[in-house]
């Protein structure tokens, strides 16, 4: 019961080794088209996502509202989603949101520059400066999503367990590559512990889907630390009712058996709308 994360340059062959490992393995594709109708669900708009989607948000959409919400929607989409095991998740930061599930493979798949640029050229159907510049762009908008929502470096090869280089082998065969080191790597001990902590995250983001969004108590940045059956919440409050609201409704949440709050009281804090 592993989770499969794919980062991936553009046009390294990255969505074509999720769908050929998803073929072999049996094993959920969560990618982009996946997430979208997710997050429709939850009312993030096309427009919405646009502004966040792999990319570092302008210096507006950054003091928004609704990046926290995309962030928070992101989270829930991807741990409901990979709460029974056995996914795998294209982009979006997911080596970085599973990095605490033992279970976890996190892959990159890479290639030389000047293969990218052709297999742009091909796919798009420009020449090779416009190419270069799509590629480019991509690339930095990636490197500025990781850093920005996650404060990692998207370049740093320590934050993956495998990286590929695709002009050195077909889907099929990173594809394979990646279901053996799986195979090593996961055993039993490593699935249940998975298990465990996946269904600890899930829990914690329900607790904050319940808190900030059904019962709208003031609580911002909130987060909430599950460990088994026990929450903390962390973030910033303007009063002392907020974070008693707050844990009421952590409180009241299935699966919470003890809810603590670690908040932290900073008065007249606002956020933009």
């Amino acid at each position: 019961m592993a989770i499969i994360t794919i980062a991936r340059e553009l046009a390294a062959l990255g969505e074509e080794v999720a769908r050929e490992l998803s073929r072999v393995t049996n094993y959920k594709l969560i990618d982009r088209e996946y997430l979208e109708k997710r997050l429709t669900e939850y009312g993030l708009d096309a427009d919405k996502r646009e502004k966040y989607d792999e990319k570092k948000p302008g210096f507006w959409a950054s003091l928004s509202q609704e990046r926290d919400d995309y962030l928070h929607f992101l989270k829930a989409a991807l741990f409901e989603e990979t709460s029974g095991g056995e996914c795998i998740v294209v982009g979006r930061g997911g080596a970085a949101i599973f990095k605490s599930v033992p279970s976890l493979i996190s892959v990159k798949l890479v290639a030389p520059l000047a293969l990218r640029i052709e297999r742009v050229m091909k796919s798009y159907g420009c020449d090779e400066r416009h190419a270069l510049q799509i590629v480019e762009e991509s690339d930095h908008n990636r490197i500025g999503f990781h850093k920005y929502f996650f404060s990692v470096d998207w370049l740093d090869p320590r934050s993956y367990d495998l990286t590929l280089n695709s002009s050195k082998m077909e889907g099929a065969q990173a594809a394979k590559i990646i279901d053996d080191f799986r195979k090593v790597v996961v055993d039993k001990s490593r699935e249940e512990a998975g298990k465990r902590r996946l269904a600890e995250l899930l829990l914690g983001q329900r607790v904050v889907t319940e808190i900030v969004y059904a019962k709208k108590v003031p609580v911002h940045f909130l987060e909430a630390a599950a460990d088994g059956s026990r929450v903390v919440l962390h973030g910033v409050a303007n009063t002392q009712a907020a974070i008693d609201s707050a844990l009421a409704a952590a409180r009241s949440v299935p699966g919470v058996g003890e809810a603590e709050s670690a908040i932290q009281v900073v008065q007249e804090f606002t956020v933009m709308p």
